[in-house]
């Protein structure tokens, strides 16, 4: 009788621990499987950023992405955060008297605040530094110099008042070598009475200081079409320079956000005329200024564009 006794809780023991192994091992399987499936639902994901390089001036191309990405449908367009891939624009001062000749001054600061002094010259130019009002009217493209300190200054005069849009677009030479194009934006005050223009009406040719410029193809959102610009003086076809290395420079600015691109054309004329390749990041309201040299003075003309 005493060994059934103690033979009874032994079998009522094993079959306790049988049940709660069971039950463990079920749970540890059920996780390992579950982080398997986590595990193959993100390991083939493409990346959803790329970094962007570039042979400086060696093809068309353009600049305007937030973090130095191929332009495209989708794609988050350039200027409009202070901070981007890492790097920071820092103006040492954002207010200007208006119509009063001042000087910028800013740094470039990566992840660490340290001031950035390593860059890439694109187009003859380590810096193009654009600047226009918010209303998209007195558009200047500058080139700023940069003293050893980081530190980049460029004479600078905000004809009216109002708030303007700066926008930095460089390209950065990492400690190994690599380039990465980055385009950040800050706005400048001139304080005063502010009175916004209405854009022009949309049109494919214009005149400026002489010229008749106008151009053909017709953007898209999202897509990659050619814009084709053709200059004419009095007496036929302007006899073109090139200008920062290039036939001509395209910038374009969304009215609203204020997104920013600046597009180089085909290296070389075609049929004597300067051919880009613009993708427009989505719809709405664009003002196009092309800059291009004649007789060694460069112009600018400017066009609305509405893209649908």
């Amino acid at each position: 009788m005493p060994d059934r006794i103690s033979a009874a809780p032994d079998r009522s023991t094993l079959r306790l621990a049988l049940v709660v192994g069971g039950l463990v091992l079920a749970v540890l399987l059920g996780f390992g499987l579950g982080r398997m499936n986590a595990g193959g639902g993100t390991t083939d994901r493409p990346s959803l950023t790329a970094a962007h390089t570039h042979p400086p001036g060696s093809t068309p191309h353009d600049h305007g992405t937030a973090a130095g990405v191929d332009q495209g449908a989708g794609a988050e367009p350039g200027g409009l955060s202070v901070s981007s891939a890492g790097y920071t624009l820092a103006p040492l001062v954002t207010e200007f008297p208006a119509g009063r000749p001042g000087e910028l001054r800013f740094q470039v600061r990566d992840a660490e605040r340290r001031p950035v002094t390593r860059f890439a010259v694109v187009h003859d130019k380590p810096m193009h530094l654009i600047v226009v009002r918010r209303d998209l009217s007195g558009y200047q493209h500058l080139h700023p110099t940069m003293a050893p300190d980081g530190t980049w200054s460029v004479p600078l005069t905000l004809a009216q008042p109002g708030v303007w849009r700066a926008y930095a677009d460089f390209t950065v030479v990492a400690d190994d070598g690599g380039q990465a194009s980055v385009t950040l934006g800050t706005d400048l005050v001139a304080p005063g009475g502010y009175q916004p223009r209405p854009l022009p009406a949309p049109a494919t040719s214009t005149t400026v200081d002489g010229f008749t410029v106008g151009y053909q193809g017709s953007p898209q959102a999202g897509a990659t079409v050619p814009l084709t610009f053709r200059i004419d003086a009095a007496d036929g076809a302007a006899t073109l320079e090139r200008y920062l290395g290039a036939y001509g420079h395209l910038v374009a600015l969304r009215e609203g956000d204020l997104a920013y691109l600046h597009v180089h054309p085909e290296p070389e004329l075609v049929d004597g005329q300067v051919k880009f390749w613009l993708t427009t990041p989505g719809p709405g309201r664009y003002r196009l200024y092309l800059d291009f040299q004649v007789a060694q003075k460069v112009h600018t003309a400017e066009f609305t564009l509405t893209i649908p």
